[in-house]
């Protein structure tokens, strides 16, 4: 029987294809190279092979990308015409779960899963992912910290725990630690792109945007390839820096040379929306940008696979002038019943945030305000990272202060002072929050 690096066994597999399997996993783990490519290449050598085609499954099932969604399923039908072990039937059952639109069901079948087969690499970097995507701070933390302790430092694959467990630390508020735990990671596998995010992350929640600038740049060459699935995300990191200094024309620049591309998958479509929106706010002219990055989410964003990526969608869409498009998505959204956790994403967390993005984008800053300020406290159920959900608070204070709302323009800027109290943006809120307030003759 063949086995993976970490001893697990791979029903079906030929030694010719364990290996190829192996690279495939090795190129997942740190984002760099084509892991579907490697894996197709597994699978023509041995067609049988059960974890190829379950691997496959979790690539394109955690693209949240509809086109991606139906291959997932294809592999997981190939899969089940195939005899597997305990540990292979485990992984089918969480993707169903996955493919219903059950995010966290999946997410707790993993949890249960690597209890068990604890050095199952691919159990663990799916779980993470899964947590990431359903915005689970404490399970990015502790699916790992259950694990870390059954691996030895030799081991294959340990610095790639290291890195997963830096980033939930980092969600979970423990920067200390989380910066220690990505930079060890990073001295054991320097090419590991997700360790280094997590450091950039950390740098991001601290506001230590200098020191962040110099991060991206220290280590541009093990992150910033072409062969580099996360080039575009630690590109809009090392944007979101030059943006808290009041550096505008850096942060487009950097959408012009490296975030906006010919073949932008969805991710890189969240940045590249966030990113406009953000200048946008900072009242920076992004021209027609809006245009090419809004006709790329046709294909990604349909009201029903991921309320995440629809509201990035419809910050592109309102930037372009395409209010239709919006107003046909909060339709769909009301007519979708709630039978699964994205639909209960879409009522109760994606459906708010558009209708108040879209309402600050009209210029009905009252109504921005009303439905942002609650929509923020249940969209940590949902979606991303604090750094990618921050642009809600920075929409909502901007809404407050545009909107003549005193008393909550200086509440909301006082709120992220208090978390990041050396932030240029954030005192430029107080400021301005106070300055408004200043010109319309009101006591503080």
């Amino acid at each position: 029987m063949q086995t993976d690096r970490q001893g697990n066994a791979l029903t079906g597999a030929t030694r010719e294809a364990a290996e190829t399997y192996c690279q495939a996993i090795d190129a997942f783990n740190i984002y760099r190279g084509d892991p579907v490519a490697l894996i197709d290449s597994a699978i023509a050598a041995a067609p049988r092979m059960v974890m190829a085609h379950i691997v496959k499954a979790w690539l394109y099932g955690l693209a949240t990308e509809p086109a991606a969604t139906a291959e997932a399923r294809s592999a997981v039908e190939t899969v089940r015409a195939l005899p597997m072990d305990d540990r292979e039937r485990s992984h089918v059952a969480a993707l169903d779960k996955l493919l219903e639109g059950n995010w966290t069901a999946a997410a707790l079948r993993l949890d249960y899963h690597s209890m068990r087969w604890p050095h199952d690499l691919v159990a663990l970097q799916a779980g993470h992912l899964a947590d990431f995507y359903r915005a689970s701070a404490r399970d990015l933390r502790d699916r790992i910290a259950r694990a870390l302790p059954k691996w030895s430092e030799e081991q294959p694959g340990y610095s790639i725990l290291l890195g997963m467990h830096a980033f939930g630390l980092e969600e979970t508020g423990d920067y200390g630690r989380a910066e220690a735990a990505g930079r060890d990671a990073l001295a054991r596998q320097p090419l590991d792109c997700w360790a280094h995010h997590a450091v950039a992350h950390v740098m991001e929640m601290q506001g230590r945007s200098e020191d962040g600038i110099g991060w991206m740049e220290a280590r541009e060459p093990y992150w910033s390839g072409d062969d580099n699935f996360f080039q575009v995300h630690n590109w809009w990191h090392k944007a979101l820096y030059h943006l808290d200094l009041g550096q505008g024309d850096a942060a487009l620049a950097l959408f012009d040379e490296r975030i906006e591309g010919d073949k932008m998958i969805a991710l890189d479509l969240v940045d590249a929306s966030a990113l406009l929106w953000r200048l946008h706010l900072g009242g920076h002219d992004v021209g027609n940008r809006w245009h090419d990055v809004a006709s790329k989410w046709d294909m990604y964003a349909d009201g029903r696979l991921y309320p995440f990526n629809d509201w990035h969608a419809a910050m592109a869409w309102l930037g372009a002038g395409r209010n239709r498009d919006v107003d046909d998505l909060v339709a769909r959204y009301r007519e979708r019943g709630n039978g699964t956790e994205n639909a209960r994403w879409a009522a109760t967390a994606g459906l708010p945030l558009i209708e108040g993005f879209a309402a600050f984008w009209k210029g009905d800053y009252p109504t921005a305000v009303d439905r942002l300020h609650g929509a923020r406290f249940i969209a940590n159920s949902f979606g991303g990272s604090h750094a990618q959900r921050d642009v809600i608070d920075w929409t909502l204070t901007e809404a407050a202060i545009r909107g003549g709302l005193h008393d909550q323009a200086e509440a909301f800027a006082n709120e992220r002072l208090a978390l990041k109290p050396h932030s240029p943006v954030n005192r430029r809120f107080l400021a301005r929050a106070a300055k408004g307030r200043e010109n319309n003759g009101i006591a503080a």
